[in-house]
């Protein structure tokens, strides 16, 4: 990871307590040089100084000027320096002012987003689930150790939807510059499935209560990383082979269903979402079977699920039969497309998500 530019204060701090300094002794040399000599004007410390500042300003009122030879020698010194003087407060400045820019590039002033899905590690796999993130109106900060995907990811993405980190993976006191402690969920997005269960296992000493996706490439390990406290263990291979298989046997299934696990581009396009009942809710109450017929009349919506979190757990009804009623606080499981979406959120009042 390359080093970032900081700007060494205490140089610059040094190297002005220098240039106070040379000042300090020139001015007390021109007013011993002055001080008493024929129609001299730089008698005191407060003439010196009315000098001193006129020509570094270039003002130059010519009411106070030296008059001795050795005087008008340090005139000509207070004269040429003042473009030296003014070239170092001028770099100074120039150079502040980048390394406020950089730093804020780099994501080291942090964000405000909250709710917000954090990806640790940037490749193409990270910008595909970014794409249908952003897609679905959710808000991603990325994580990523590569200084020139910085600039690739500020390009392609809106900062309103978008924050980009430059940190280590391991410096997790940086990580909380991305509000990693609000964050809805956190995608750990590592070369290798061990690398991924090492840092698990690292970032859950100092992030217990957050949410852990990750995507595996040997389905045979859901078990040990839902051990090390993985929230969702994602078999790569797995769903690719059901897709697969599918398409196979079932192709039409298969096309459908690569559609409603990606977001909703178009109109025409379907997709499963889940909506949290929110107190206010007209659906608090009613039953499961009801919600599904108004649901599918008043927004052409296919209620097929619903969730409901007991002891902190959240347990996933697929379609459930019986008299089960609906509550403030479930999750309902829906299929829709572009439209029955626009429908729900004027009914729901609220957006898709968790």
């Amino acid at each position: 990871m390359a080093s970032i530019k900081r700007p060494n204060y205490r140089e610059t701090i040094i190297t002005l307590a220098v240039i106070a300094g040379v000042y300090v002794f020139l001015i007390a040399l021109l007013m011993w040089l002055e001080e008493g000599a024929p129609s001299g004007k730089i008698n005191s410390l407060q003439d010196a100084l009315w000098y001193v500042i006129a020509t570094l300003t270039s003002v130059g009122y010519g009411d106070i000027i030296p008059v001795t030879y050795w005087g008008r020698m340090l005139g000509f010194i207070f004269l040429l320096s003042t473009f030296g003087v003014y070239g170092f407060i001028i770099g100074q400045i120039a150079n502040f002012m980048s390394t406020l820019k950089e730093q804020r590039e780099l994501g080291l002033y942090g964000t405000e987003f909250a709710n917000h899905a954090v990806i640790i590690g940037w490749n193409d796999f990270a910008q595909s689930v970014i794409g249908h993130l952003v897609g679905a109106g959710r808000q991603v900060a990325i994580v990523t150790k590569d200084r020139p995907s910085v600039d690739i990811i500020r390009e392609y993405y809106s900062s309103q939807n978008v924050f980009t980190l430059y940190s280590d993976y391991n410096n997790f006191d940086l990580l909380e510059k991305a509000n990693i402690k609000r964050a809805s969920i956190v995608f750990i997005n590592l070369n290798d499935d061990t690398e991924k269960l090492v840092y698990i296992i690292n970032i859950k000493r100092h992030f217990p209560n957050l949410n852990y996706v990750v995507t595996l490439d040997n389905g045979n390990l859901k078990s040990t990383f839902v051990n090390a406290g993985v929230t969702y263990a994602i078999s790569k291979n797995e769903i690719s082979s059901k897709l697969l298989a599918s398409y196979i046997y079932e192709p039409d299934v298969a096309i459908f269903s690569e559609e409603i696990i990606a977001y909703a581009h178009e109109d025409h396009e379907y997709d499963m979402k889940e909506f949290l009942i929110a107190t206010g809710n007209p659906f608090i109450g009613m039953p499961y079977e009801k919600a599904f017929f108004d649901l599918k009349k008043q927004c052409n919506v296919v209620l097929i699920g619903l969730v409901r979190v007991n002891e902190g757990k959240r347990v996933l009804y697929k379609n459930p039969e019986g008299g089960m009623a609906i509550q403030d606080s479930d999750y309902l499981v829906m299929l829709m497309d572009r439209k029955g979406q626009d429908r729900l959120k004027k009914v729901f009042h609220i957006e898709e998500g968790v």
